[in-house]
């Protein structure tokens, strides 16, 4: 069910029903997705004077489009993954890759380069 104030039917609702199901798909709780959907549903309709009321940083913050992750609370390292460790380790011709965790690809890597 889309947040208050947006009519089924309108873009926002069916924007909020993409985003939970995307959200769903990456295999995250309906509870999980259904908060995430309402909360960007929300701050668009911020960004574009659809709401009542608007915070400063629903207004005046970057679009969670141009953030692409960036505070997405989570604590761990951004970069490579290990798929992409992998694949470059095979192309520098690291023995015993297969055997490797993520970081002692990320180690073995830098160091080969």
């Amino acid at each position: 069910m889309p947040p208050n104030g947006v009519r089924p039917g309108t873009k926002r609702a069916r924007q909020y029903e993409e985003i939970k199901s995307s959200v769903q798909e990456q295999g995250k709780s309906e509870s999980t997705a259904e908060e995430i959907a309402a909360r960007t549903v929300n701050k668009e309709r911020a960004r574009h004077g659809e709401s009542e009321q608007a915070s400063r940083t629903s207004t005046q913050d970057k679009s969670s489009g141009q953030r692409g992750g960036e505070r997405s609370g989570t604590d761990r390292e951004k970069g490579r993954t290990k798929d992409q460790l992998y694949a470059e380790a095979k192309d520098l011709g690291v023995d015993g890759r297969s055997k490797m965790d993520k970081e002692q690809l990320r180690r073995a890597v830098d160091a080969a380069k």
